[in-house]
C-alpha cells in the first residue's frame, strides 16, 4: 500500500505571507540592516521573523555575519517562488477592486536610468495624472536595468515597465512614448580631447581601435557595437557606470545628450563628430499580455500615452 507523503508547510497563513513579505524586502534590499528602514521595524524583529520563516519552512534561506548578507542556493529557490506568490496575491486584490469598481493596492513601475533629465519623457506629468485619478493606489517606483525591467514585468514583480527598445516579446505589449539621442563622448583626459571639436573626418570606422566603454546586456548600445563592429574595451551596466568610464580618460562611450549635457556644462567632455557618430533610443512602456494588467496599471499606461 503506498503512503501518501505528507505535506511539508501546509495551508499558507496571513503570518507566512507576512513573513515571505519581510523575507523579500531583506533580499531586494541586500541586508537586515537596509531592510530595517524600508521596513519600519527594527533590526532584531526583522532578524526574528527570517528565523521564523526558515523555522517554519525547515531551511536555511541565508548567510548573516561579517561575510555579509548572502541567500543559500535553497534561499535562492524559496525567493524566486515569494516574487511570483506575492504578485499573484496582489493581482488578486487588484482583481478585487476592479469588481468593486475602484482602484487600491499597490503599482509597481519600473524605468531605465536616467530618464528624468530628458526633455522628450514627460514620466511625471503622467505619474501626476495617474495620482490624481487614483489616489488611493500606493506608487512604487523602480529604477533598473532593461533586462531587469523585462524580467520584472513577466514575471509579476513590475506592473508597467518603461525601456529603450530593442526587441520585442510576444508576451508583453509595447505603448512609445518618447527617444532620446545618444552621442560618442570623451573626457578632457583622453587623447581625443584636443580633437573632439575640430576633427569632423572621423567616422564609425575610425571607432575600430578606439577603446570603448559599452553597455552589458543587450541594449540599442549592444546591437550598434555588434552592427558597426566597435571593439568594446571596458563594460558598464548603467549610464552612470558608462560615464564613470569615459571620465576616467581610458574610453570613450555612448550617452544620452541630455544626461551628458551636465558634464560638457562643466568642461568635462566633449561629442566626437555628433553629425556622424550618434543614434536614436525610442522609449516604450510594456506591460505583460496575459494575465491582464490591473485596472490601475492599464490606467497608468493611459496616462503615459497621453502626456507622450
Amino acid at each position: 500500500m503506498k503512503v501518501k507523503s505528507k505535506a511539508l508547510l501546509g495551508p499558507i497563513s496571513d503570518m507566512d505571507l507576512r513573513l515571505l513579505r519581510v523575507f523579500q524586502t531583506v533580499v531586494d534590499c541586500g541586508g537586515m540592516a537596509a531592510a530595517e528602514l524600508e521596513l519600519n521595524i527594527g533590526i532584531s524583529t526583522v532578524s526574528r521573523h527570517i528565523k521564523d520563516l526558515e523555522t517554519r519552512l525547515g531551511l536555511t534561506l541565508c548567510r548573516r555575519g561579517r561575510a555579509g548578507f548572502a541567500l543559500t542556493a535553497e534561499g535562492e529557490q524559496i525567493y524566486a517562488q515569494t516574487r511570483q506568490l506575492l504578485a499573484a496575491a496582489e493581482a488578486f486584490r487588484s482583481g478585487l477592486d476592479a469588481i468593486h469598481q475602484r482602484m487600491g493596492g499597490t503599482l509597481q513601475l519600473a524605468i531605465f536610468d536616467k530618464t528624468a533629465s530628458n526633455p522628450a519623457s514627460h514620466i511625471h506629468e503622467a505619474i501626476a495624472a495617474f495620482h490624481a485619478a487614483a489616489p488611493d493606489v500606493q506608487l512604487n517606483l523602480h529604477v533598473a536595468t532593461l533586462n531587469a525591467i523585462e524580467r520584472g514585468v513577466l514575471d509579476g514583480q513590475f506592473d508597467v515597465g518603461i525601456i529603450p527598445g530593442h526587441r520585442n516579446s510576444d508576451m508583453l505589449d509595447y505603448l512609445q512614448l518618447f527617444d532620446e539621442s545618444m552621442y560618442l563622448y570623451c573626457s578632457k583626459a583622453h587623447p581625443l580631447w584636443e580633437h573632439a571639436e575640430t576633427d569632423m573626418d572621423m567616422d564609425w570606422d575610425a571607432l575600430a581601435d578606439m577603446g570603448i566603454a559599452g553597455l552589458g546586456y543587450h541594449s540599442p548600445n549592444m546591437e550598434l557595437s555588434q552592427t558597426r563592429r566597435l571593439p568594446r574595451r571596458a563594460t558598464g551596466f548603467d549610464q552612470e557606470a558608462i560615464a564613470t568610464l569615459i571620465l576616467s580618460g581610458s574610453f570613450v562611450g555612448f550617452l544620452p545628450d541630455h544626461y551628458a549635457e551636465q558634464f560638457v556644462q562643466r568642461g568635462w567632455m566633449r561629442a566626437l563628430n555628433p553629425a556622424v557618430l550618434h543614434y536614436r533610443c525610442d522609449f516604450f512602456a510594456i506591460t505583460r499580455r496575459s494575465p491582464q494588467p490591473s485596472r490601475a496599471a492599464r490606467l497608468l499606461v493611459e496616462c503615459l500615452g497621453d502626456t507622450a
